[in-house]
């Protein structure tokens, strides 16, 4: 009978998976900017970007206002690594003119019980750090700070509603002289989520069913557009009470549900709490007996004036009512004291309705859940999620069945999660202290972070002097009596001209400048229908040839070409060959190159101070196989300007940004003093990789350039490639990560094995970790494959340290490059300078932001030069083949 009369109260599973869709809806709609102000379920951002460590440690006051009475808490944390804690508490009652007062009443009796706290537990001599726990709904712009949007539960206070709730209690306390300094305001939920947090690092939901109901969990950054930034994760505080404002649980609302909203303080309002809430449920049951009586299916249909009485029936009756053993008896005596009198049969069905109205209230609570849960699940893209549950409330506590069935209908209702529930010790006051706790240990560590990544944060002024030392340097570089000793070698290429369009035949070229060596054959078209084919073969240069002998090497170099001759079927043919030998070389003209020293890892013996054109002929000479016409020994530099000099007459500069880092000009004849001759230009190598090794920008090298440069191949050898190029920035961030971590900023102080391997830091993973593209969980990803178990938190601060590294080269190598551009608009003598950039390297290509930070910083340090920055294509290939064919010409002119 009862079944039949209650069967809306009764939900299916089918149902319960609509509740939960419909949920989901709605958090959408909470974390969307456009759609939060019509959203009932408002998805507040708490500002707890992180949950704890187990490093917190300190004293903390905690105060927490939402309940029956009012708690102040004194807290110690231990970081003694068993995550223990020490609470001791005192309770104040929250009289009824203070709940429904105004609002310096509330917050000067929440001053004056904190103050006679800490008197009694001798702490007025201390500064100490005080989490408040603020029960209520709350728009907050950063941790310490909350603007009340509705009073909820029993609590009416005039005046408080749209203000800074932590303002009004600071003022209040400055009144009480209390000497404390509130770092956190934190909700009741946040602050169950965080004390379980502290016990187990799995709790990322807080749970809340008791007087009110509630949830927290932590969500992606990425989806909270309230919030500015998408890095990292923050606690989103749900406010689900107010679920179904808009009408969206109406056909699971009862008439039982829409009576007792309209007998509340705020009619409409928190729906959702008030078919789920302890608050409520009483009353719930108290509602549909009285309509059974009415009808002459209870006590003979006799109703008393108790029943008659709101508030008569309250969640600890339901309780009791509900207990396995001594329910019935209960039953009879709860109904007994409401001047009812049951039959047995009366007691059974009464007993029936609190099983049904509890139980429903359990499986609305486990729809909701199953939605986070299932949202944390999407957001980690797993197909199977362990976590943690920290709940607390006394409906969750007390009643003797409800958490087992909140727990049965969850885990139905989200198989692929494995659910841990914890009770919360400790409650709220514990949460609060935990929370200031976490927000003092991440202030501090951002200090230090700060204080470790500040060098690498160059001002414009500094990069102004850099601009400046690298033109002097320059200038050195290129006269007579001072090139011997500069630094910034400005080698003469000997290529004189840009191509004109006129070039044609078929050319060999050689590219060896890293690992891979490559033999292209290149044939060039002119005339209308100018074109550039190429056919390439890649060949790997192992270690040992890199580091051998110079003969090894050259025979390894004519082996590959010969097998590529063989390949392209043109053996017997006397090529033209460019030679692009992407290594500093002094030469004498455009065929003799002198090895000036081994960059990028190459450490092949009695080369150095040789002409490497001359060890490629003498290798062919040894293999007696065929013959080549070497005509040009060319920089990869030069290559990448001479390619884009074929699309673009404007172009008269070289950049390479990658493993290296290089730049090449055309620069007046008349400004080369080491080279006889004042007419027309010609291309020269600057080999800006060594600038700096004179000491001359020590001031802005770090302690993490100098292990770097320390541990290199070439000690104090190409600084300031060192500090921009792509072959070195991996080994600077692993550096930094060594000393954050030995401070216990990262990876909870523990330096693994592969942390420890120089070079496990890739600049590929670089750029892949900076891509705006990823989402944390794949850096994390990212982490784990080299070995690193990170949490979210590390994840940011990597990524960050990335990006620091990064945004220095992208700095340095534009206050490098504008110097170039501000001496070729000097040389052209032009108020304006419009010019190209040819510019090739994975750095510049790959990496998300280097280019664009390049670009603005070139900007803002040469101002009147517009540069095109022009992306090579194979400036090492095809460029070679072109500064061949443009000698050719040059050649045949001469002879001519």
């Amino acid at each position: 009978q009862v079944d039949r009369y209650l069967y809306h109260l009764r939900l299916s599973d089918d149902v319960l998976l609509d509740v939960m869709a419909r949920f989901q809806a709605e958090m959408v709609k909470g974390l969307g900017r456009d759609t939060n102000p019509t959203a009932t379920v408002k998805m507040l951002p708490s500002f707890v970007r992180s949950l704890p460590d187990g490093s917190e440690k300190g004293d903390f006051l905690a105060v927490d206002l939402g309940g029956s009475q009012f708690r102040a808490h004194q807290v110690k944390v231990f970081a003694d690594g068993k995550q223990s804690s020490q609470l001791e508490s005192k309770f104040y009652p929250t009289p009824k003119e203070v709940t429904q007062g105004n609002g310096a009443e509330l917050f000067d009796y929440i001053a004056d019980c904190l103050s006679d706290f800490m008197e009694t537990k001798n702490l007025k001599h201390k500064k100490l750090p005080l989490g408040f726990t603020f029960s209520f709904p709350c728009k907050q712009t950063k941790l310490e700070e909350g603007v009340l949007l509705a009073w909820t539960k029993h609590f009416r206070v005039r005046g408080v509603q749209d203000t800074d709730v932590v303002s009004s209690l600071r003022k209040a306390l400055q009144k009480h002289k209390a000497n404390v300094d509130v770092l956190a305001l934190v909700n009741d939920t946040v602050g169950t989520m965080m004390t379980c947090g502290y016990d187990d690092q799995r709790c990322e939901v807080g749970l809340i069913i008791g007087t009110g109901t509630n949830a927290c969990y932590m969500e992606e950054m990425r989806h909270i557009n309230l919030v500015e930034g998408d890095e990292g994760r923050m606690c989103i505080n749900t406010e689900w009470g107010a679920f179904g404002d808009d009408g969206a649980l109406d056909d699971l609302r009862t008439e039982f549900d829409r009576e007792l909203d309209l007998g509340s303080l705020n009619p409409g309002k928190q729906l959702f709490e008030k078919m789920i809430s302890s608050l409520y449920l009483g009353e719930l049951v108290r509602l549909i007996i009285l309509k059974m009586t009415k009808e002459g299916l209870l006590f003979n249909g006799k109703v008393s004036t108790a029943l008659l009485t709101k508030g008569k029936i309250e969640m600890k009756h339901v309780s009791a009512m509900e207990k396995y053993k001594e329910g019935l008896s209960n039953t009879k005596e709860i109904l007994t004291d409401l001047n009812l009198f049951p039959s047995e049969e009366d007691c059974v069905a009464v007993q029936h309705v609190c099983t049904i109205v509890s139980f429903r209230s359990a499986n609305l609570c486990a729809a909701a859940l199953a939605a986070i849960l299932t949202r944390l699940r999407e957001n980690k893209k797993l197909l199977r999620m362990r976590t943690t549950v920290g709940i607390d409330g006394g409906l969750y506590k007390t009643h003797p069945r409800y958490a087992r069935r909140l727990h049965k209908v969850v885990r139905r209702l989200v198989p692929t999660c494995d659910v841990r529930f914890l009770l919360s010790e400790g409650g709220s006051g514990r949460g609060a202290a935990v929370v200031t706790a976490v927000a003092r240990r991440l202030a501090a560590q951002r200090r230090r972070l700060d204080a470790a990544l500040a060098p690498f944060l160059l001002p414009l002024g500094v990069l102004r002097e850099v601009k400046d030392r690298m033109r002097a340097e320059l200038e050195y570089g290129l006269k007579r009596e001072t090139q011997a000793n500069a630094t910034v070698k400005m080698l003469p290429t000997y290529v004189c001209g840009m191509p004109d369009g006129t070039e044609k035949g078929k050319f060999l070229a050689l590219d060896l400048g890293g690992t891979n060596f490559r033999v292209l054959l290149v044939k060039i078209k002119s005339g209308r229908r100018r074109s550039v084919q190429m056919y390439n073969k890649i060949f790997a240069i192992p270690l040992e040839i890199m580091q051998g002998t110079g003969e090894e090497l050259f025979d390894h170099i004519v082996q590959c070409i010969a097998e590529f001759l063989e390949y392209m079927g043109i053996k017997g043919a006397r090529l033209p060959l460019g030679f692009t030998f992407s290594f500093p070389c002094r030469q004498a003209s455009i065929d003799k190159g002198t090895l000036v020293g081994w960059t990028k890892g190459f450490k092949a013996t009695d080369c150095e101070g040789e002409d490497v054109v001359d060890m490629l002929r003498e290798a062919i000479r040894r293999r007696n196989e065929f013959d080549l016409d070497i005509v040009a020994v060319v920089n990869d530099t030069v290559g990448t300007m001479m390619t884009c000099g074929y699309e673009d007459p404007n172009c008269e500069i070289g950049l390479i940004a990658g493993t290296g880092s290089n730049v090449c000009y055309m620069e007046d004849m008349k400004n080369i003093e080491i080279v006889e001759g004042n007419e027309g230009k010609m291309c020269i190598n600057t080999e800006w990789g060594a600038f700096g090794d004179n000491g001359c920008i020590d001031h802005i090298r770090t302690k993490y350039d100098r292990e770097v440069d320390e541990g290199s191949l070439n000690p104090g050898k190409q600084r300031y490639e060192k500090m921009t190029s792509g072959m070195y920035l991996g080994e600077i961030v692993r550096q930094i990560l060594i000393d954050l971590t030995k401070q216990g900023l990262l990876f909870r102080g523990h330096i693994s094995e592969s942390l420890r391997k120089r070079g496990i830091f890739e600049t590929k993973f670089l750029s892949q970790i900076e891509s705006d593209r990823l989402a944390l969980l794949q850096v994390r990803r990212i982490l784990q494959q080299l070995g690193l178990d990170s949490t979210c938190d590390d994840s940011i601060i990597v990524k960050e340290v990335c990006g620091v590294v990064s945004r220095r080269a992208a700095r340095l190598c534009g206050a490098g490059l504008a110097a170039i551009l501000e001496k070729k608009r000097e040389n052209q003598g032009v108020e304006r300078l419009q010019i190209t950039v040819g510019v090739d390297g994975t750095l510049y290509k790959l990496h998300p932001h280097f280019s664009r930070v390049l670009r603005e910083t070139v900007k803002e340090l040469a101002p009147q030069c517009d540069v095109t920055f022009m992306l090579s294509e194979d400036g090492s290939g095809k460029g070679a083949a072109l500064i061949t064919a443009v000698a050719k010409r040059l050649h045949n002119v001469g002879q001519k």
